[in-house]
Order: C-alpha cells, then structure tokens, then sequence
C-alpha cells in the first residue's frame, strides 16, 4: 500500500516538471521572440540613423562647398572692391585734371573772346575807311566798265558801217567791171567811200587801243585794290599786336602793383576790386583805403598811357556790379544807379589823379553780369565788385 503510493506520488511530479519545461520554454521562445523583435527594430532604427547620419554627412559637404563658393565669392567681392576703388579714385584724379583743364579752356575762351571784339573795334574804323576807298575804285570801276561797253557798242557800229561800206565797194568795183566808162563824178564818190573806209578803220584802231588801255587801266586798279586790302588787313594787325602788348604790360605791371592786395582778383583780362575795399555797403563814397589803392593804380595807368602811341584809340573801361539784395533810397532807386554811381566814382578819382578823361568809360550793370551764381553771402561778395579793362573805343 505504501509502494504503491510512493509510485503514485513520483508519478505526478513529471506533468509538473513538463509543464514547467513547456512554461519555461515559451518564456524562452518570447523571449527570443522580442529579442528578435528588438533586433529587427534596432537594425531598422540603426538603418535609419546611417541614412540621416548620410544625409547629414551629404548636408555638411553641401555647406562647407557653399562655405567655399562663398568665401571664394568674398574674395572676389573685395577684389572687385579694390578695382572699383582704385577705378574711383582714377575717375576722381581725371575728373579734377577735366575741371582744371575745362578752367584752362574757359580762360583761354575769354581771352580769346576779349581779342576778338578788341580787334573787331579796331578794324571797324579802318574797314570803314578801306571802305569807302574800295567803293570809290569800284565807282571808277564801273564808270570804266561803262565807258568800254560804249565803246564796244561804238566798235559793233562801226564795224557794221565797215561791212555795208565793203559790200557797197564790192558793189561799186563790180560796178566798174561792168561799166568801164564811168564818169568823174562816180569816181570821185569811189575815192571818197574808200577814204572814209581808211577812216573808219583808223577810228576802228584807235577804239581798240583805247579798249586795250582800258582793260589795262581796269587791271591795275584791281591789283591797287588787292594791294590795298593786304595793306588794310596788315595795318590793322600791326595795331592788334600794338595793343596786346601795351595791354600785357598793363596787365604785368598791375599784377606786379596789385596782385598780392587784399581785395583785388584777377579774371582774365579784367582786374576785380571787391566792393567793400573801395565803398561801405549801399554807398557811393569812397573810402580811404579804396582811395589809397586807386592812387597806385592811377600812377601805373599814366605812366602806361604816355607810352602807348596816339594812333591806338585805347580805353580804361570801369564796370560797377553789384548783388541780387534790392536796394530802393532816394539817391539809388535801383541797383542800376548804384553801380553807375561807383563806376562814376572811380573814373572821377582816376582823372582827379592825372588820367586823360577821354581815356575813361564808366558802365553800370547792376546784378543782371555775376561772377557767382549762388545765393549765399559768399557768392554775393563775391558779385559786389568794380573791375577794370583796358580795350579798344
């Protein structure tokens, strides 16, 4: 009885121990089962970490060749930064050489300009006079022209009598071919026709040498007047080189005298006193100083003028200007009158200190001639101003 149920109870323990066996064995394969899983997830999730890492890798080299294209386009941009600088600082040195040059071309254009209207005020009264002679040669001129058509109308004439006289002598010998017997009388007519021939043609000789020394006469007054109008244009250059160099050593002699003055500019061929060296602000009186330097000037201008020869019909032109600020008193109404008044001023001083008043003109011109067209107190001191001009009446 006992061994029967010692058996019964080993007996029982095997289903326990397989059942724990199979337990365990599915724990086992689960286990396996995620450990698979896991696996399978891990090697997708690592799968995907090297495409990113990939990517990013493939990111990274787009970037640092981005890096490149831009510090190869940084270094370009300074490059080109460098030669537009330079280029600019080109463009500036030849910008300034251009205003230096366009000054250069401004000064000689008025220059120029001066000597112009100076030898065109020069030759007037000489071209007037060359004038006046040519048109008395061309008066003769004509006068001949008309004599010789009258006296080839007298040649045509007299040619023509010529002809008929010579048909009517052909006529006439033909006559006395026919008619042998012809009588005192038709011989007589005959001899006179043929002694009129021989005078026509005598007259007929003497028209042609009268034509011939007309022609003649007619070419030698037109040599005269070639010959007259080379003297013409050669007197009137010797009298422009005259005065240019009686003008450059006016010139040279006040800039040697003024030049260096506070007050005084030169532009061009004109010397410039500013206003305030010569008169007080809306005033026609003359100050001291402006008196002082305007005896110097008087000195140099009497020494230059007893020099230059009396056949230059020169002048000492006084141009008052003045600014845009409008005056109206009494005395100047306009800025018209107080430019005429300080030109008048200093021509009076000027013939006060021994200057030829024939020599002198004074012109006003109000603000309608500035030197600066701005608007400021500079430009406008620069316009209040008295200049001098030595040029031709």
């Amino acid at each position: 009885m006992a061994g029967i149920g010692r058996s019964e109870r080993s007996t029982n323990i095997w289903p326990g121990f397989v059942d724990a066996l199979a337990t365990l064995l599915l724990v086992i394969i689960f286990l396996l089962l995620i450990f698979v899983l896991a696996q399978f997830f891990l090697s997708q999730a690592l799968s995907g970490r090297d495409s990113a890492l990939d990517q990013l890798r493939g990111q990274v080299s787009e970037l640092a060749d981005l890096l490149a294209l831009e510090r190869r386009a940084q270094k370009n941009m300074k490059a080109n930064l460098e030669q537009l600088s330079a280029e600019l600082q080109a463009s500036v040195m030849q910008r300034d050489d251009l205003r230096a040059s366009l000054n250069a071309i401004r000064m000689q254009a008025e220059e120029t300009e001066t000597k112009l209207r100076r030898r065109l005020g020069e030759s007037e009264t000489a071209r007037a006079e060359g004038r006046e002679r040519i048109e008395a040669q061309l008066a003769e001129l004509a006068g001949l022209s008309h004599d010789i058509e009258a006296l080839k109308a007298l040649r045509t004439e007299l040619e023509k009598k010529i002809s008929a006289m010579a048909v009517k002598a052909g006529e006439n010998e033909k006559a006395l071919l026919e008619e042998r017997e012809l009588s005192k009388s038709a011989r007589a007519e005959v001899a006179l026709l043929n002694q009129q021939t021989a005078t026509l043609r005598q007259q007929l000789a003497r028209i042609e040498a009268a034509l011939q020394v007309s022609e003649k006469l007619n070419a030698d007054q037109k040599a005269q007047i070639v010959n007259l109008g080379n003297r013409l244009n050669a007197a009137l250059a010797t009298k422009v080189q005259e005065l240019s160099r009686y003008r450059s050593e006016f010139f040279g002699r006040l800039r040697e005298l003024l030049g260096k003055q506070q007050g005084l500019r030169i532009v061009g061929d004109r010397f410039v006193f500013q206003s305030e060296v010569l008169f007080d602000q809306g005033s026609a009186e003359m100050g001291t100083a402006g008196e002082r330097q305007l005896d110097a000037l008087a000195v140099t201008l009497i020494d230059i003028s007893q020099r230059i020869p009396k056949d230059i019909d020169w002048v000492l032109r006084v141009d008052g200007h003045t600014d845009t600020d409008p005056i109206s008193t009494p005395r100047f109404p306009s800025n018209w009158e107080l430019s005429s008044a300080r030109a008048i001023a200093v021509v009076r001083h000027l013939i006060e200190r021994g200057l030829p008043a024939n020599r002198l003109v004074a012109a006003g011109f109000g603000q309608y001639q500035p030197l600066d067209k701005g608007h400021d107190e500079i430009a406008k001191r620069r316009n209040r101003r008295i200049e001098l001009k030595l040029t031709q009446r």
